[in-house]
């Protein structure tokens, strides 16, 4: 179909652009942005007073299919990121059967496919069953269909530095990714929340912030020592971005993202002891969150990303020390980082864009995903409104699960249009089925 989106603030990262524009689109690309173009029987669509960006990049997404279905599967899991305007999201390895060998991947990236409201890329795992003691087929990942060039364990950390040496220096051979769960489990033993004042008063074992620095400062020594490619997932501390910092000033090959919610929960939500906050790595102090929020105006922290985790309520909805960690993030995440950093100035509209589209796209060098938004170029788009108020209702979302953080939250800007290679997969806020 030919289409034209009319009179759109267009933001696109890739090249600086953030001004009124048209875009036409013809079939599954982009054939023209500018002003006042002609219509010449396409579809028009008004988009005077909305942002049009390229279609967000999600790196972490527990979608749970194949193995946990109750708690999301994946055309539910990709409802859920069209209506959080997303085009690209990151399957996580930690299935049953595990993403660990070709068919697993296979099939994870063909019901993405046959679903058709995203583009579903899955995660390999670095070893097998997620058991840290032998590395996965990653050779063989990457030479399946679904072309596997990210690896991780996600929620079980690579506690073996040799393991973790080795799985560095063989992504290294086809330039591959690896993202290392970083915890050290014998500090985090029986550890229910952040260590601190909060966790003190309310009478929790404590998470320390080392138990992250510390696995995060050992992978930045064996990746620099390798050359090989570390990205790391949901930093949560103000050390962990201390050393990012430096890491990068020092050339090492690394990338990060850090979640919404750590971006704008602290540990004192805990003392509602409601298991919705609990989380993994655990939401940290008011001082962590200003460092993360820095992180990501100087470029430190490379992405946002969600790390969706669904779980049915039979399951979370129990005592705090018996309930999973995990939360929703799909459909609250760019409204969140609008309300809470560009609103208030902290980031501009260009920045915030970044971190969802160029940001993300560039840990795993998927080109035609997050931009540009160019002649030639896939029309995979995003369309948001942002004077939209909404209040963030769980059950309302598209997710199986309702393990929403936010619940009751007032956010400001919502997408309202999301376009998949020129198809709508979400018009008018409803998702196209």
């Amino acid at each position: 179909m030919t289409m034209l989106l009319k009179a759109g603030r267009v933001v696109d990262p890739s090249s600086g652009h953030d001004d009124t524009a048209d875009v036409r689109i013809d079939g599954e690309a982009v054939v023209e942005v500018g002003a006042d173009l002609a219509a010449d029987g396409a579809e028009v669509v008004d988009c005077a007073g909305l942002w049009v960006m390229p279609g967000f990049v999600d790196l972490h997404t527990h979608l749970r299919e194949p193995g946990f279905e109750d708690a999301e599967d994946i055309a539910t899991g990709s409802a859920a990121a069209a209506a959080g305007g997303y085009t690209t999201v990151a399957a996580m390895a930690n299935t049953l059967p595990v993403c660990d060998t070709a068919a697993v991947a296979e099939l994870v990236e063909r019901r993405g496919r046959d679903v058709g409201l995203v583009d579903v890329r899955p995660v390999g795992a670095i070893t097998v069953g997620l058991a840290g003691e032998r590395l996965a087929e990653m050779g063989e990942l990457y030479d399946s269909r679904a072309r596997v060039d990210f690896f991780s364990d996600d929620g079980v950390p690579v506690s073996d530095a040799l393991i973790m040496r080795r799985a560095l220096q063989y992504a290294a051979r086809f330039d591959a990714v690896i993202a290392n769960h970083s915890q050290d489990m014998d500090l985090t033993e029986d550890a229910q929340m952040n260590e601190g004042r909060m966790s003190s008063v309310l009478g929790l074992p404590g998470w320390p912030h080392e138990a992250e620095e510390v696995m995060i400062a050992r992978d930045l020594l064996l990746a620099a020592g390798l050359g090989a490619r570390l990205h790391v997932p949901h930093v949560s501390t103000a050390g962990s971005v201390a050393l990012l910092r430096l890491a990068k000033e020092r050339g090492v090959r690394v990338t990060a993202e850090v979640t919404p919610h750590h971006l704008h929960l602290d540990d004192s939500v805990v003392a509602t002891y409601d298991p919705v906050f609990k989380v993994n790595p655990p939401v940290r102090t008011t001082a962590d969150v200003t460092a993360l929020r820095a992180a990501l105006a100087d470029g430190t922290i490379d992405a946002v990303a969600t790390d969706h985790a669904p779980h049915p309520h039979e399951q979370k909805d129990q005592e705090w020390d018996y309930a999973p960690c995990g939360m929703l993030g799909l459909e609250t995440a760019f409204p969140l980082v609008v309300t809470d950093l560009v609103a208030t100035g902290e980031l501009s509209l260009l920045d915030a864009v970044r971190l969802f589209t160029t940001g993300p796209a560039g840990v795993r060098d998927m080109g035609g995903h997050g931009g540009p938004i160019t002649a030639d170029a896939p029309a995979n788009l995003t369309v948001v409104d942002p004077d939209a108020t909404w209040i963030v209702d769980g059950r309302a979302l598209h997710s199986r699960a309702h393990n929403t953080p936010f619940q009751d939250e007032e956010l400001t800007s919502r997408p309202v249009h999301t376009l998949l290679r020129g198809r709508w997969t979400l018009q008018g806020g409803a998702v196209q089925w």
